[in-house]
């Protein structure tokens, strides 16, 4: 790994994260349509859950997620915040993927200033380990893990191009010809952040004058965010693909979070037939999302039920105008799983 490249964490370093009268924290995520995501939020919110987080889940929809959908999410302790579609500069959406173009809509996610710092994560993200942690990261930064080049997704990169990949920068070295490397690049799947209203209204600014690059919201944050990201290890955004890509770099029993980004490997649609899909390594982390996912204990109200003395933590977390529904969800809310 370059010197540049250096994780700027030390998790044994970091105090304990004080229950009560702490600045306010969350952890955040974003769900757009009426399709099978909803499992993938459920199986974060009980991750976290499972995990005995002492901090809430946002989640940001976009006005098309159903009603029902909104229920389910509530029912499990969930905070649903509807927000507008962002979208890039008309006529530009020459994605890696056709679905990217909703995915700017994250951008909302800054104007959530009722709270002082989240931790944003992907709906196809497991948490398998407590991560409250990185709310004690210093101030000023963005964080998040360094991306991986290799995968056929990167085919237009000058990095994939020349096989040259972040993650392992002496295999391959850059070529002088091509001036300096390129700066560190992150995957946005998972990310530190402070809400800021300065912020958010500067990057929607920003995003106008921003023509699309097929990496969407995720280039256009490297772009923004470039001077002042700060990387974190991978074993809190473990991209699948570092696995066949990297293994050396990976060691499964230090991961704390999993991102089920590789081609087939969505928990609630795994069928093993995609390429790499057959791995006993990915089969094993779709049987622990599924065991996080299955488990009733791990449902709101049953959590809160067999444990209510963390309720009252709980419910301090969460803004005055949401804790009677919170209440109210505990007692009436049926199972989501």
């Amino acid at each position: 790994m370059s010197p540049s490249a250096e994780y700027d964490i030390n998790e044994t370093s970091l105090v304990e994260v004080p229950p009560k009268g702490a600045a306010k924290r969350a952890y955040v995520t974003f769900l757009a349509g009426n399709g099978d995501y909803v499992k993938g939020v459920v199986g974060l919110a009980k991750g976290l859950r499972k995990a005995e987080s002492l901090y809430p889940l946002v989640v940001a929809i976009l006005p098309d997620v159903p009603e029902e959908h909104r229920e389910i999410l509530r029912s499990q302790g969930c905070i649903v915040r509807e927000i507008e579609p962002v979208y890039p500069p008309e006529n530009q959406t020459q994605f890696a993927m056709a679905y990217y173009v909703i995915n700017y809509s994250k951008l909302r996610i800054w104007e959530f200033v009722e709270y002082e710092k989240m931790v944003y994560l992907d709906g196809d993200i497991q948490v398998f380990d407590n991560i409250d942690h990185l709310f004690e990261l210093a101030d000023g930064y963005f964080y998040a893990v360094m991306d991986c080049f290799c995968e056929q997704t990167w085919s237009t990169s000058p990095q994939y191009k020349i096989g040259y990949c972040q993650q392992c920068p002496d295999k391959v070295k850059w070529p002088a010809e091509l001036g300096s490397p390129p700066p560190l690049y992150f995957n946005a799947g998972m990310f530190v952040y402070q809400p800021n209203l300065l912020t958010y209204h500067d990057l929607l600014d920003t995003l106008k004058v921003t023509p699309p690059t097929p990496f969407a919201e995720q280039d256009f944050l490297n772009m923004y965010f470039r001077e002042i990201y700060k990387p974190i290890p991978p074993i809190y955004n473990l991209v699948l693909a570092l696995m066949w890509r990297h293994p050396e770099n990976v060691d499964l029993d230090k991961v704390k979070v999993v991102h089920y980004c590789a081609a087939g490997s969505k928990p609630w649609r795994f069928t093993g037939k995609e390429e790499n899909m057959d791995r006993e390594d990915i089969k094993l982390l779709v049987k622990k999302w599924w065991d996080i996912y299955d488990d009733e204990s791990l449902d709101f109200k049953n959590a809160m039920a067999q444990e209510p003395a963390k309720l009252g933590s709980f419910i301090s977390s969460f803004t005055t105008d949401t804790q009677d529904a919170v209440v109210h969800q505990r007692i009436s809310a049926p199972s989501a799983a």
